[in-house]
């Protein structure tokens, strides 16, 4: 396998003009000697709106397809995928120097972890910032530990699905992001938690920025019916994988890694 870590961007039309800073803060990124990145950037749609904006940068390839939502062009952009990790950036956010070689670091120093995420800023429209307070300790976070959280506050994970950094085929063999008008990248992360330890590192690693055209700000998004069902089924499918007992590393995987097999 490729020692690449790809990055996988879903855009749409309002949405491109970010794509700059984003560019930007890939290019500050410093990795171990022997590794690099690959930006696949996927448009929901096929407009002739994200273009302009693409970066011309050899380490970047845009593709598009028709419209299906964001979990629909990341899951798509998984065809692109030729390294062994995945990192997910939303085109309107950026991450801060040192993110992927702490991600990189956290999952290559301990096979039993899956994934891994960080701690986020949210970047107000005046450029200031706020954090987010009860953030998990600095470390491994234990299989199941996402579910019992965000089923006692709310609906509301203890860490970030737009952090989210995965070994690839995990991310492959749960079906990548769900099928849901929204909180896809919650239903992944809560399907990895399900299946997978998981790591958090306490140091900022993405500035979320809040603006008027992001997804999660319309009415949409907030509408209860929809919001239960989406909840619903998000917690179904991570309850199910839970109780096939299946899990990364399997046994036997596990057990060859120990035995040097």
């Amino acid at each position: 396998m490729t020692r690449r870590i790809v990055v996988v961007t879903a855009v749409h039309a309002p949405s491109a003009p970010f794509l700059t800073e984003a560019h930007k803060s890939l290019c500050e990124q410093e990795l171990p000697r022997g590794w690099d990145w690959h930006w696949v950037i996927q448009e929901d749609g096929t407009s002739a709106d994200v273009v302009p904006y693409v970066p011309d940068d050899d380490r970047v390839t845009f593709r598009q397809g028709r419209p299906g939502g964001p979990g629909v062009a990341r899951t798509m952009a998984l065809s692109q995928a030729d390294g062994a990790y995945v990192k997910v950036l939303d085109a309107d956010d950026r991450l801060t120097p040192g993110t992927l070689a702490r991600d990189l670091a956290a999952l290559e120093a301990d096979h039993s972890i899956g994934w891994a995420t960080s701690r986020v800023l949210d970047v107000l429209p005046d450029g200031s910032t706020v954090g987010f307070p009860g953030d998990p300790g600095h470390g491994p976070i234990e299989r199941g530990s996402v579910l019992g959280h965000w089923t006692a506050h709310g609906f509301l994970a203890p860490v970030h699905p737009a952090t989210l950094f995965v070994r690839r085929q995990l991310a492959l063999a749960l079906g990548g992001w769900m099928a849901l008008p929204a909180s896809e990248d919650t239903g992944l992360l809560l399907a990895l938690d399900s299946v997978s330890r998981g790591w958090f590192s306490a140091e900022v690693g993405l500035l979320y920025r809040k603006w008027e055209g992001q997804a999660t700000g319309q009415s949409a998004h907030t509408d209860s019916t929809e919001r239960n069902a989406r909840m619903a089924v998000i917690e179904a499918r991570a309850r199910a994988l839970a109780n096939f007992r299946w899990s990364y590393p399997d046994r036997l995987e596990a057990v060859g890694a120990g035995t040097g097999r």
